[in-house]
């Protein structure tokens, strides 16, 4: 599917090479000799009124995955989580096996009804009935189809002004798809899940859908770093030379930096199949499993705007979320699946792949994080706008920034102002 986004119509400016040197401190906050899709100002990472804004134009009308339909196997199993500056929400497998989601929020005074991270219904709080939600402050249920079930001395003090039908839960639009993942869209109103991953996950299809996923690793942290900041992390492989082991396993590869992006509407981005040499990493063994329709160590990756990226990599998929907490703190949650049809052998073997890379300890995951953190260090010490380039034009190859030029496209369409100049009244130089 062609993309919406295009850098055809892009001009770049005609260049002349010039002696280096350093700047001014006028020179340094004078905007890039670049078009505007090439930069961006660094305030669409620091500015709090760009953050908020975010929440509302991104995170409340966007499809966002939540969990995996494995972590809720039987009916009445639930799980907590939070989303679009982690508004609590809590997702149930009803007993029609239909998996809904709602907002994890009492109706009577705002309290927070389910509090484990997950679990099963069918075991009765202290307070509360087998089967229902209940909020420990005043007693209220609600069944596992949000429906309130009881509300203590009802007709007492309510008379007839107020029931139980009146009182429901708020339920978000939910879907599952895409390899099992529970999806959530906070606005009741709006394109549907199909629209808006336009075709993207095709190129995962076989791998996805062929059998059916189960989880078998999870991890969350908060980071201090701005969300978009870990998200491109998976969106240019340029920083390819920060990671020892992508330098030795993959750079190395005939063929690496030819591999393609393909970019769709919606400002999704994925990265066409490659292989990884892990041999050629010292103490890396042999690895034989994959997934349906993978070749052995193969690679491909797909980037999901705003913040989501699917990772297939060998032996196991890596799903990693990210949910902005402020505009300099993060929630990362990674998931690591294999098939649920794997012997505890094959699992073992999966799981042993998946954290000697993604795990928390992984050989590139620290890497990561040390440089999201030193980003957000650096552009925190000065309000001053500056300017960070994406301007590699590679014929769309790995070290092409397009990755990044079209999330960018994606969300300064969505926010309705250029991320080359994100705050009313323009740049401040």
């Amino acid at each position: 599917m062609k993309s919406a986004f295009s850098e055809a119509i892009v001009a770049p400016p005609a260049t002349t090479r010039r002696a280096a040197t350093t700047r001014n401190d006028m020179q340094w906050r004078t905007r890039p000799n670049l078009p505007d899709t090439h930069y961006v100002d660094t305030r669409v990472y620091t500015d709090h009124g760009v953050f908020e804004e975010e929440i509302d134009k991104l995170f409340n009308r966007m499809w966002l995955p939540v969990c995996h339909e494995s972590e809720l196997p039987k009916p009445y199993d639930y799980r907590t989580s939070g989303v679009s500056n982690n508004r609590p929400i809590v997702v149930v497998r009803g007993p029609d096996n239909k998996i809904r989601t709602f907002l994890n929020m009492c109706p009577h005074r705002g309290n927070i009804i389910v509090r484990a991270p997950s679990g099963s219904l069918l075991k009765a709080e202290p307070s509360g009935n087998p089967k229902h939600m209940t909020c420990m402050f005043h007693g209220w249920q609600f069944d596992a189809k949000g429906r309130c079930a009881e509300i203590p001395r009802e007709e007492d003090g309510y008379q007839d002004r107020l029931c139980k039908a009146d009182v429901g839960l708020r339920e978000l639009r939910t879907e599952v798809a895409y390899g099992g993942f529970v999806w959530v869209n906070l606005a009741d109103e709006g394109e549907s899940l199909s629209d808006f991953i336009a075709g993207a996950f095709d190129g995962m299809h076989t791998e996805l859908e062929s059998e059916p996923l189960e989880i078998f690793h999870y991890q969350k942290a908060v980071i201090p770093t701005n969300y978009k900041l870990w998200h491109e992390t998976s969106r240019e492989f340029y920083h390819d030379y920060m990671h020892f082991h992508n330098r030795a396993t993959g750079m190395l590869q005939p063929g690496y930096f030819d591999r393609k992006y393909q970019v769709f509407p919606n400002g999704h981005a994925a990265t066409g199949l490659t292989t990884v040499a892990y041999d050629a990493y010292e103490g890396n063994k042999e690895r034989h499993l994959t997934f349906p329709g993978m070749p052995k160590n193969g690679w491909k990756q797909l980037n999901i705007f705003p913040a989501c990226t699917y990772s297939l990599r060998a032996s196991c998929l890596r799903v990693s979320v990210m949910t902005p907490l402020s505009e300099s703190e993060t929630l990362i949650e990674v998931r690591g699946l294999g098939l649920k049809s794997d012997t505890p052998e094959i699992r073992e073997a999966r799981i042993i792949d998946h954290d000697t890379i993604w795990g928390p300890f992984g050989r590139n995951i620290i890497e990561d994080l040390l440089a999201v953190q030193n980003q957000t260090l650096a552009m925190n010490e000065s309000p001053a706008a500056k300017y960070l380039i994406m301007a590699r034009e590679e014929g769309n190859t790995i070290h092409d920034e397009i990755g990044l030029r079209s999330y960018f496209a994606e969300w300064s369409r969505r926010m309705g102002r250029p991320a080359s100049n994100p705050v009313a009244g323009g740049a401040a130089c």
